[in-house]
């Protein structure tokens, strides 16, 4: 896959050496020579000097033949019109943007333009650890008799496997965040203490889950 990340303040150049080290063709786009020069050492992509909503400089990132692009500089307004040409003129397949203002979403959705917010994004996780329990309901689905649910792995189930944590039909373990990661286990992928897992419980199998866990009533 072939990205454009245009703007390479901390969301952007985080996000260009992820991709890089993923093994991603990467090319980055800034107007401040001094912002790519910073970008580590292990970054492998190509960089473009210039303004990120120039037609000839998104030419020269090679937009002709890119997958997507993602435009997270410092103003909205740039942002969305980077998007815009991205998407209009270029029909890049996924054009991303960077919103700082809420109150502008619905400009981006008219345009067709998916956004993220780094800042909703981090107010909602910081609301989601003040209330975390040891065990948490995260959504009903359905009818409400099958819940997802969050759970802390205890020292006692440190270098437990998933399979270890799993009924047939009654719990099922769908995620695992670890330092600050979240990927889907296997059966055999081994469990450290300060995990938190994520699982699809049946009503009916909590109080099993939760003596699974070694969590008193």
């Amino acid at each position: 896959m072939n990205v454009i990340v245009v703007g390479v303040g901390f969301l952007g150049s985080g996000l260009a050496e992820r991709l890089s080290r993923q093994g991603f063709e990467v090319t980055v786009v800034d107007r401040d020579r001094a912002a790519l020069d910073a970008l580590s050492p292990s970054f492998t992509g190509k960089k473009v000097c210039g303004v990120g909503f120039d037609r000839s400089v998104l030419e020269e990132a090679g937009i002709m033949r890119a997958s997507a692009l993602v435009s997270c500089m410092g103003s909205d307004e740039a942002n969305i019109v980077v998007a815009h040409v991205a998407r209009s003129m270029f029909r890049v397949p996924r054009v991303i943007a960077r919103l700082h203002d809420l109150s502008k979403a619905e400009t981006y959705r008219r345009l067709d333009i998916q956004t993220i917010s780094p800042n909703d994004w981090g107010i909602s996780r910081i609301c989601e650890l003040l209330t975390y329990q040891q065990l948490d309901g995260v959504y009903d689905i359905g009818s409400g008799d099958v819940r997802l649910v969050r759970a802390d792995i205890p020292a006692l189930l440190d270098g437990s496997t998933v399979r270890e944590l799993t009924a047939i039909g009654e719990v099922q373990i769908v995620g695992i965040s670890r330092n600050n990661e979240t990927f889907i286990p296997t059966q055999g992928t081994v469990l450290a203490n300060g995990d938190i897992i994520y699982a699809a419980v049946t009503s009916s199998a909590s109080r099993k889950f939760k003596q699974m866990l070694g969590i008193g009533e």
